[in-house]
């Protein structure tokens, strides 16, 4: 007992007991005012976890039982849990009005309140809690503690659980390379490039093997433009290695590992995954693409349940590990796991989504959630990225951007060909994204690639949401009148958004007119762009407004994705799913030749001569 006496008292050595809570946010986290707490340590409390050691056969996701005891339960009490085990205190200078000095600078990665699996527990003061942790390259603790989350008081600190090799490589991320026939593979381990070499052993399935090195990544506090990223939230992030494979045959599968040669001659390894490489751009085949936005991160255990997260981020990403062998690749545009400056969320989401990530290529865009600090270069100057600024984005999934700063690139996937904008940097005509957005969608040889879809995280089109209704746009300020003349110049077939947390498609529209009052079966030109909000990937639903438009065509309340399959050059099929359930609750499909898209439209006739 006087162990933990001491170690509790060297946790709080510096917490002040005054200050205001930390505002309200859609981080769970942010909710926790651990600044505000006292030492209030009881001999008769106590918590336990058991196994002490986790992933004893290579797992890398393992349940922990927690018990624990207080003589005097209330309903605001609460369990944090902690990683490293060993969350001793520091202070912080606050850097932004979200946060006031002093601040206990570790944050837990997770917590649930102590009554939630035993409706007894204020009479029994007893409770037991089965909690999910993934290996995320350190040990584990569990904290009890009373007076709620804007008062904590900490009773008690149990043993410290861990994996057996917390660092392992976990959690692989494909992601389509520079070209069209290169697949990269991006995973997180502890390993330095001073302990071991990373690698990925991979080949045909079923022929021989070969090795690929993989380039080592990281980043530090100061990388991070503010708290909480910077202070309570910063969390060391591990290693992140990114390995090439290249010269691929198209549609063939490749099985893979990755691995890490330790300088004293062992290996360490993971399990053995499989992909199949992308088609020849312009190949007529089956091709399979699910898009959506804002789908963030949630637990299985239930804990951190905020916002309502839950329901449609384990949802969405169950319904497409269920479909997997449908999907052929994946955009997630967008606002990817609301970390928001709590930076063990990111090996959390990573985890969630590994599965998916391991076996289609995974491509992401960037959202407000991942890049806008004020200062930092963002278009805008909100805080909403917590701090991260886009670091750690740009460094835990790859993009085949020029420069991952600027998160803009194409990718060709057979007969797509996709453009993919950054919203958190000024698009507007004469910016550098302009330029690449005219060039990415110019490039599009439609006769091989018929198929061009522009992507983007904020609605720069056209969406019913409330807000944007409220602002009298429609859409994001500036979004489509600096954009819409390249779309119909080049003929853009759909383009996708998130950031309005619903779904909603509108006709082929041009300059807010609808260009083809078809609503189900579109035959020859579109002489338009379709516009299509995706963004109810999981996080909490946004409202439309009650003004009826006359460009929407269909609008949902609810959590879901979208998935366009392109069938030959000349029938496409696009579906939206709600992610409940994985029904199609809306759809379309288009049916055209070459000469539809050749054909002449408002603003987008090639210049004439009438010289024989």
């Amino acid at each position: 007992m006087r162990f933990y006496e001491l170690f509790l008292l060297s946790i709080l050595l510096g917490v002040a007991s005054s200050g205001e809570a930390m505002p309200k946010g859609e981080q769970p986290l942010s909710k926790i005012a651990i600044h505000n707490t006292i030492l209030a340590f009881d001999k008769s409390a106590y918590i336990k976890a058991s196994p002490f050691v986790l992933g004893l056969k290579g797992e890398n996701t393992e349940w922990v039982t927690v018990e624990y005891g207080t003589p005097s339960p209330t309903n605001d009490d609460w369990i944090g849990v902690f990683s490293p085990a060993n969350f001793s205190a520091s202070l912080c200078p606050a850097e932004n009005d979200r946060v006031s000095p002093p601040l206990l600078c570790t944050a837990p990665i997770k917590y649930q309140f102590a009554n939630y699996s035993n409706g007894e527990y204020t009479g029994t003061g007893k409770g037991v809690l089965k909690l999910q942790l993934i290996n995320q390259r350190s040990d584990f603790s569990f904290a009890l503690f009373t007076g709620g989350l804007y008062s904590p008081k900490l009773l008690a600190v149990s043993n410290a659980v861990a994996f057996a090799n917390p660092k392992a490589p976990v959690y692989p991320r494909l992601a389509q390379g520079k070209a069209w026939n290169e697949m990269t593979v991006t995973w997180t381990s502890g390993y330095s490039i001073n302990e071991a070499e990373p690698f990925v052993e991979w080949g045909k399935q079923g022929g021989d093997q070969m090795r690929s090195p993989a380039g080592t990544l990281t980043f530090n506090r100061n990388s991070m433009c503010g708290a909480p990223a910077r202070t309570v939230g910063w969390r060391d992030p591990g290693f992140i290695h990114t390995s090439f494979l290249k010269d691929l045959w198209p549609n063939s599968v490749y099985t893979y590992k990755v691995g890490h040669h330790l300088f004293n001659g062992t290996y360490v390894w993971s399990q053995t995954y499989s992909f199949r490489a992308s088609p020849y751009p312009g190949q007529d085949s089956l091709q399979r693409v699910v898009i959506f936005g804002d789908m963030g991160k949630a637990e299985a255990d239930g804990s951190n349940e905020y916002n309502n997260y839950q329901p449609g981020s384990l949802n969405t990403t169950h319904q497409l590990i269920r479909d997997l062998k449908n999907i052929d690749i994946i955009f997630h545009i967008g606002d990817i796991c609301y970390a928001n400056g709590y930076l063990s969320q990111w090996d959390q989401f990573t985890a969630q989504v590994e599965p998916i990530t391991s076996k289609v290529p995974y491509m992401i865009a960037s959202g407000n959630h991942e890049r806008d600090w004020p200062g930092t270069g963002s278009f805008y100057g909100n805080m909403d990225s917590g701090g991260e600024c886009g670091v750690p984005a740009e460094t835990m999934f790859y993009t085949p951007a020029e420069n991952r700063a600027k998160f803009w690139y194409s990718t060709d996937y057979g007969m797509f060909h996709f453009c993919i904008a950054d919203t958190e940097h000024d698009w507007r005509e004469g910016t550098e994204q302009y330029k690449f957005i005219e060039n990415c969608l110019a490039s599009a040889d439609r006769q091989k690639q018929p198929w061009l879809i522009f992507l983007a995280h904020r609605v720069l089109g056209y969406s019913s949401g409330s807000f944007y209704a409220e602002e009298g746009s429609f859409e994001e300020p500036m979004g489509r009148e600096s954009l819409q003349k390249l779309w119909q110049k080049y003929k853009v077939d759909i383009a996708v958004y998130g950031h309005v947390h619903n779904y909603e498609r509108t006709c082929p529209i041009y300059e807010n007119i609808c260009t083809n009052k078809e609503k189900s079966h579109y035959q020859g030109p579109l002489n338009g762009t379709i516009h299509v909000v995706a963004g109810g990937g999981g996080a909490s639903l946004a409202d439309f407004t009650t003004i009826q438009t006359k460009w929407n065509y269909y609008k949902d309340h609810d959590f879901g994705f979208i998935k366009l399959t392109a069938f030959d050059h000349s029938n496409l099929l696009f579906e939206y799913k709600k992610s409940s359930d994985g029904k199609v609750y809306d759809s379309f499909r288009i049916s055209r030749d070459y000469r539809d898209i050749l054909a002449c439209s408002v603003d987008s006739c090639p210049s004439m001569t009438l010289a024989s």
